[in-house]
């Protein structure tokens, strides 16, 4: 019959139970030790009639090796020990715990050693530990930052980035906030005001500490600009190396836009290139058809005998022809400035008198009467191809009537501004969103609150932009909130080329 004197249901009969007192085993071997030496030497110094000072010199060794691998309790049982030892068998009386000056000197040199030892291996281990976490995070940055440069910039950033880092960092949960799209992202378990804290992490732009969930929430900064927060649950990461990774973090972001900016950029290249040729052909084809049309209604109005009905038909014929006409030519124009085939043919020139030139190109006299037309100071003069600018200019105030308040004043202001001259021309009405006021020069582009107005082709005005960068200016649109909007040119002043070319001869 076989008797079993373990039971599973003890912890000591399972091997976790094994385990945890082997553990507690070797967290007290140092003090085992340092007790099992004082017994020898003891014995050693007893039986070959050593002094108690050289007994008490063996003694503190031991003291101060179990302060060193032990701490101070281990080093304080240790010292206790010793001290009962050197009274007992080498002060006199010997055989005998009398109380002494000796002994209580003895103990007290015994404390203060384990205490200084002690005070002085925590720190040495401290200081060790910290090294080591400190190397283990910056090895942990180095293949963050590694790994980064092997991103797929294809998909969201965010969640590529918080996954990367929690799978580096071997952390509980990531949460990523990205201020610029406002997507929040979070992998892993965290805390349920984790988010709000991430966030918080941002807005105040400061970096805190959860002791309770071991969290750091640091603001991602790229230079001194804040852009988002990170938070790190279940981390044993130093500041340093917290802040380190959320900058880390920005660079990130920042570079996965570029890249997608980039990769934008490069389709919308291709895409521009295919879409002018395609441009350019049609406009050519169209050219010959309706030069034929409108050969034909001229010729049929000139020859006369219609009726009133037969004529207006043939009118309306007339003038709509005109209009593909006039959009074929500026296809054709557009795709000429695309190509680089438009050479501007330059001359000193008035914007005021262009203005004048674009203005009188309306049909209707009550139009015309709608501009107010104003120069700031002595006008300067540009130097700049008559047609062009003309063409520009016809196209703000052709987009100032089509879009302003019906009977209501459209303001142009010409001035001289830092070595430029600025054309603008504002009208009350339509105001277009600051996130539109760049897309608008964009080709075949209409702002959304434009949509139930009179339809345009989306040419005019990257043609506009394509003409002034072609005389080293720029265009620029800028919305009024309860009023309307306006279109600005600035073109080089005549004086400011002159000087360049002098300089460049």
């Amino acid at each position: 019959m076989l008797l079993s004197f373990a039971s599973p249901s003890h912890p000591e009969a399972t091997p976790g139970g094994v385990q945890q007192w082997a553990s507690r085993l070797l967290l007290v071997r140092p003090a085992a030790l340092a007790l099992l030496a004082v017994a020898v030497c003891t014995w050693g110094s007893f039986r070959l009639g050593q002094a108690a000072a050289f007994t008490g010199f063996l003694y503190l060794i031991f003291v101060v090796l179990a302060a060193l691998y032990g701490g101070f309790w281990q080093a304080t049982a240790v010292s206790i020990a010793a001290a009962a030892c050197l009274n007992y068998y080498f002060i006199p009386p010997i055989f005998s715990f009398a109380n002494s000056p000796s002994n209580w000197a003895a103990l007290g040199a015994f404390e203060f050693t384990a205490v200084v030892i002690g005070r002085l291996s925590l720190c040495a281990h401290q200081r060790a530990s910290e090294a080591i976490a400190g190397r283990r995070d910056m090895e942990r940055l180095y293949e963050t930052s590694r790994r980064i440069l092997l991103l797929n910039s294809s998909g969201d950033p965010g969640t590529s980035i918080a996954s990367l880092i929690r799978e580096v960092f071997e952390l509980r949960g990531v949460c990523l906030f990205d201020a610029q799209s406002g997507m929040l992202h979070q992998i892993g378990e965290g805390p349920q005001d984790a988010r709000n804290r991430t966030q918080d992490a941002y807005f105040s732009d400061t970096g805190t500490f959860h002791a309770a969930t071991r969290s750091w929430y640091c603001p991602i900064r790229l230079g001194r600009r804040p852009m988002g927060g990170l938070a790190l649950h279940r981390t044993g990461m130093t500041d340093l190396a917290a802040t380190a990774l959320a900058s880390l973090t920005g660079i990130a972001l920042e570079r996965a836009r570029a890249l997608q900016r980039e990769s934008r950029a490069e389709a919308a290249r291709h895409a521009e290139q295919l879409r002018t040729a395609v441009l350019d052909a049609l406009a050519h084809q169209f050219k010959t058809p309706l030069t034929v049309a409108r050969t034909a209604s001229s010729g049929l109005l000139a020859v006369g005998g219609l009726s009133e009905l037969q004529a207006d038909l043939v009118e309306a014929v007339d003038q709509q022809v005109r209009v593909l006409d006039h959009l074929a030519s500026r296809l054709l124009g557009a795709a000429r400035l695309d190509s680089g085939e438009l050479k501007p043919q330059r001359e000193p020139l008035l914007l005021s008198s262009l203005v004048g030139d674009a203005i009188q190109l309306l049909d209707q006299e009550a139009d015309r009467l709608r501009f107010r037309v104003s120069v700031d100071g002595a006008e300067v003069p540009v130097f700049a191809d008559r047609e062009l600018i003309v063409t520009s200019v016809s196209q703000f105030v052709d987009n100032a009537l089509k879009y302003s308040e019906p009977a209501s004043i459209i303001d142009v202001r010409i001035a001289a501004e830092s070595a430029r001259v600025v054309l603008t021309v504002r009208n009350k009405g339509l105001v277009i969103a600051p996130r539109d006021c760049e897309r608008v020069f964009e080709r075949f582009y209409r702002a959304p609150e434009t949509q139930h107005l009179p339809a345009g082709t989306g040419l005019g005005l990257s043609i506009v932009k394509k003409i002034a960068a072609a005389h080293l200016g720029s265009v620029w649109a800028e919305g009024k909130r309860c009023y309307g909007t306006s279109f600005s040119m600035a073109l080089p002043a005549l004086s400011t080329l002159d000087a360049h070319d002098t300089h460049g001869r």
